[in-house]
């Protein structure tokens, strides 16, 4: 690590890009805050133009306390916002924080120490998510099981690893610099597409259970949806933009709903026979919310299997309905990967 005085860690600089983050942000900052990190640490929120009183907040926090500061973010991107928080920040190592997700306590110290034992140029841990309610348990139930996410390290967790991306992650500034930040054209999938270039030129990049984030689910099924159609839209932009990236996993979602669609078609023209692929989608996600709701009250139990269909089928009709003319267009703006000096020696 650079730029650390002696016997100090190195200093922190934490980004976090926010659009419409009114019941989450306060909780997100305070947890950035109460790290107890031993270095110095700043906080840089971008600020998309939100309709709510998300800006109102992040004023607040910054009179409150002098390491928060705030850039604004015009277009309302993820990318975009976090690449104003890159430039605007200052420090050696950017932790990179969602306005609708908090640090488990020692969660800056124990990423620090990972990318010094490993020399990764990007660590990252498990999405936890979390709920308030019955239907935000029901959801997070099913983002962390595997009949919902699949095998998904940063999901359901596992041992530590190289793996080709992470969620959120904490990087080291050079490599963020090298590379020249995040491509803007990914509204999704922005953290894969860094990673990869990481990856190209040598970078490992680290997933370890030890880092923890806690993760709010979306509020309805309308923007649960409407989540993960756009994830599924923009997996098949990635998959177009990277040849082989594909796996099983990721066609799951899109084959499922192919054969459901089928076999109502089939079951309503031809022969109930056809009903048996729907039915037996149902009874297997029923099945696995059984698990998936262990400890959970009856009321988000029953949510489980709504949550799981949602986030299958919007999945898999994003994936299939992704535009080829889009991926076109991102393709056209690939960065070329980009080595550092130490690299090219």
């Amino acid at each position: 690590m650079n730029a650390k005085s002696e016997g100090q860690p190195p200093a922190v600089s934490v980004i976090m890009p926010v659009l419409n983050e009114e019941r989450h942000l306060r909780e997100a900052v305070h947890a950035i805050l109460r790290q107890e990190y031993a270095g110095e640490m700043e906080v840089v929120v971008a600020l998309g133009p939100s309709t709510d009183r998300t800006d109102e907040i992040a004023a607040e926090l910054v009179r409150e306390d002098p390491r928060v500061h705030t850039v604004p973010n015009p277009t309302g991107r993820t990318p975009a916002a976090l690449n104003a928080a890159i430039k605007a920040s200052r420090h050696p190592i950017v932790v990179r924080v969602d306005g609708h997700a908090a640090l488990s306590p020692g969660y800056i110290t124990t990423a620090v120490r990972l990318l010094e034992e490993t020399g990764a140029m990007n660590v990252g841990g498990i999405m936890h998510a979390e709920g308030q309610n019955d239907w935000e348990h029901a959801v997070a139930a099913a983002m962390t099981s595997k009949i919902g996410v699949g095998n998904a390290a940063f999901h359901t967790g596992g041992d530590a690893q190289q793996a080709e991306t992470v969620y959120l992650g904490v990087f080291r500034r050079e490599a963020l610099e090298q590379q020249g930040g995040y491509n803007e054209e990914f509204i999704r999938a922005q953290d894969w597409e860094l990673n990869f270039r990481i990856r190209e030129v040598g970078g490992m990049i680290w997933f370890s259970p030890e880092l923890k984030v806690s993760y709010r689910p979306r509020p309805s099924v309308r923007a649960l949806a409407k989540q993960y159609k756009d994830y599924g839209r923009w997996r098949h932009v990635v998959a177009r933009y990277h040849e082989g990236s594909i796996n099983l996993r990721y066609l799951a979602p899109p084959t499922a709903v192919c054969a459901i669609a089928a076999g109502v078609v089939v079951g309503a023209a031809l022969t109930p026979w056809g009903f048996v692929i729907p039915g037996g989608y149902v009874a297997a996600i029923a099945a696995g919310s059984v698990p998936a709701g262990k400890g959970l009250p009856l009321k988000a139990r029953l949510r489980i299997p709504v949550a799981l269909a949602t986030m299958h089928m919007s999945w898999g009709w994003g994936f299939l309905t992704s535009p080829r003319s889009l991926a076109e267009r991102v393709i056209a703006s690939r960065r070329p990967a980009v080595l550092g000096e130490t690299q090219r020696v």
